[in-house]
């Protein structure tokens, strides 16, 4: 069942009736939020459903055993059966639009389970048809190639996919030569020289090169002598997928990687590596009761850092409550070179299971979050520094030439995951910010001259209609499936927070004014905001939107419109409910080809723009007796 949509407000109240409600949701916002950690103390959040992991986990457990996961695999399939949206197509959530990658691989599932005349299958078959010609193998290859053009990270997996569940054609050579190679000969070398490689898969796709790309070599060898040069290679790159795999099993706790490194292993004759045994763990452990798998395990880093970067002041934390938070998200920086990206010590990533690769925007949200938690002069605040000096070192260490930031790896450059993104930028120049006046001062010049060349990056990637685009949140009622308006709130925040001496910076000052017009100029008529184009508001967007707006109310040359954000806090306050209910949106993730959602966004980012909203000179004026003040 699809989960409920925001509901726009009947009406504007007057300002101060609006007052009085933005205080009453700022209030429950905060104490369900607050509810929602865990014993432990802190936030692991929820995440969707996702019937693209459900999929892939169904043809694993298949490949592998059939009749040993015959209950896990049957209600895997009545799970989709329950959630094929109308036209036989599915979304990666109960709330996403069909797309042709999900529909191929639960396509795909059913065809390990279900008879070939299944009438969930034909629905499917009609549904791709219709938007890539046939099912004819050449028609399936062309329409997955061309989702995903260079980057094979995706492309291939989905292909394999196909080809195990017979979808390419009963001739297996024929299948599998629709397949697209992978190198998986080259993951033996020096991890330094991957960059200059140019590998067709992103950095953190290192599992799937190895499995699928010998899966590939297995079913379609080529021929002699290179043929005998890749086998030889074998045992040595199946050694390292051996040693990069987290204790638990989980390749980065997500469910379709694993499932496709544990697929690829089990078709090629080796169902019997102690990775697919590991990986058939992860995923016996992940399954939920209701037989579906969500795209990754948890949020916990991330959505605890987001927690506490929102949050109004003062931190509604005693004492230990205080300690508790802190020591875990201490505990969670990464001490070691990380055995799987060799990411050097200092960084962190967004969950606190094995499975979690250091990662630059939850390293960012890490800083930030220590920053509240412990700032100069707290009793926590040795402890914190040393980790936090650590952590801004990691960051630097990430940035490009061109000045902006990746995700995993500085210097592949080529593939999304691993190019500067406006969105990634912005978190860490945020974070570099906070620290730069309490850090040793050859690491403060460091931070100095990586503000300027960030600030210059975010100069260069603004969009001519004064937006930015980022990597990580998409929206899926934009014909790009972009969001340029989350991109640009990140952007507006950060170039807020490097203050009035940079923003003297005549270029720069302009970028925050165009980006400040761009949020206003996309406002919905409900008063939300939502893709930036024609598409219904979000609680999400909204929010975003709504706390980078208000953060700029008090700068005079940039000061948004009253009435803007009136009709923000209205839209909040009636979609919320008052903070009585959070529908979550889906957001896409790995340039929008991907989709989830997480129950705490909708929560967390109200928070923070409700608690932004309340310290503008402009809104914290007494209302008076005849509703004229806050205008």
């Amino acid at each position: 069942m699809n989960r409920p949509t925001a509901q726009p407000p009947k009406s504007i109240p007057s300002l101060v009736d609006l007052a009085a409600s933005v205080d009453r949701t700022l209030e429950r916002t905060r104490k369900r939020l607050l509810a929602e950690r865990n014993e432990a103390g802190y936030w692991e959040g929820e995440l969707s459903s996702s019937a693209l992991s459900t999929a892939t986990a169904v043809i694993a457990l298949a490949t592998v055993d059939a009749d040993a996961h015959a209950g896990l695999i049957a209600k895997g399939l009545s799970w989709l059966e329950r959630h094929v949206n109308p036209g036989g197509g599915w979304g990666d959530t109960i709330v996403s639009f069909s797309n042709i990658s999900t529909t191929l691989l639960c396509r795909a599932a059913l065809a390990m389970g279900r008879p070939a005349d299944d009438p969930l299958a034909t629905a499917a078959d009609a549904w791709f048809s219709q938007r890539a010609g046939s099912m004819r193998p050449e028609d399936i290859r062309r329409a997955v190639v061309a989702r995903y053009g260079k980057d094979r990270t995706f492309s291939v997996p989905i292909l394999m996919a196909c080809a195990i569940g017979g979808l390419l054609g009963p001739n297996r050579r024929a299948a599998w030569n629709n397949v697209l190679p992978l190198p998986f000969e080259l993951a033996v070398l020096p991890r330094s020289w991957f960059g200059a490689l140019r590998l067709p898969v992103v950095s953190y796709a290192l599992p799937a090169l190895i499995a699928i790309g010998y899966a590939r070599f297995h079913h379609a060898p080529p021929a002699l002598p290179w043929r005998k040069v890749r086998q030889a290679a074998w045992p040595n790159a199946s050694a390292l997928l051996d040693r990069i795999q987290p204790e638990n099993g989980g390749f980065l706790e997500a469910t379709p990687l694993t499932s496709f490194v544990a697929m690829a292993l089990a078709s090629s004759g080796q169902g019997h590596h102690p990775v697919v045994e590991r990986a058939l763990r992860f995923l016996k452990a992940s399954v939920r009761p209701d037989g579906s798998w969500p795209i990754d395990t948890n949020l916990a880093t991330w959505v605890t850092t987001l927690s506490i970067k929102n949050l109004d002041d003062p931190l509604p934390f005693d004492a230990e409550e205080r300690e508790r938070v802190l020591e875990w998200l201490l505990r969670r920086q990464h001490s070691t070179v990380h055995s799987y990206t060799r990411a050097e010590p200092g960084g962190w990533a967004w969950t606190d299971l094995p499975g979690g690769v250091p990662d630059s925007d939850d390293t960012a949200g890490a800083l930030l979050a220590l920053r509240r938690l412990g700032g100069p002069g707290t009793p926590h605040s040795a402890k914190i520094r040393p980790a936090a000096a650590a952590g801004v070192a990691w960051l630097l260490g990430l940035q490009n030439r061109d000045g902006g930031v990746p995700t995993f790896c500085r210097g592949w450059g080529t593939l999304p995951f691993d190019r500067s993104s406006p969105d990634i930028t912005a978190h860490a120049l945020r974070a570099w910010i906070v620290w730069r006046e309490d850090l040793p001062e050859p690491l403060r010049q460091r931070v100095e001259k990586a503000l300027r060349r960030a600030a210059r990056y975010l100069n260069r990637t603004q969009s001519a209609d004064g937006s930015w685009k980022p990597l990580w949140f998409g929206n899926q009622h934009r014909h790009d499936e972009a969001n340029p308006v989350y991109g640009t709130a990140q952007v507006t925040l950060a170039l807020l927070d490097l203050g009035a001496t940079a923003l003297e910076d005549h270029r720069l000052e302009s970028a925050l004014q165009q980006g400040l017009d761009y949020l206003q100029r996309v406002q919905n008529p409900d008063g939300g905001w939502g893709s930036g184009e024609e598409g219904p508001s979000s609680v999400e967007e909204s929010a975003l939107a709504l706390a980078a707006l208000a953060r700029a109310e008090d700068r005079t040359s940039s000061s948004p419109p009253s009435h803007v954000l009136t009709r923000g806090a209205a839209y909040l306050t009636g979609a919320t409910q008052e903070g009585a209910t959070f529908p979550a949106a889906p957001v896409g993730f790995y340039f929008a080809k991907l989709w989830y959602f997480e129950k705490l966004y909708p929560l967390v980012w109200t928070m923070g723009a409700l608690a932004a909203l309340k310290v503008t000179a402009r809104w914290s004026r007494p209302a008076s007796a005849n509703g004229s003040a806050s205008s």
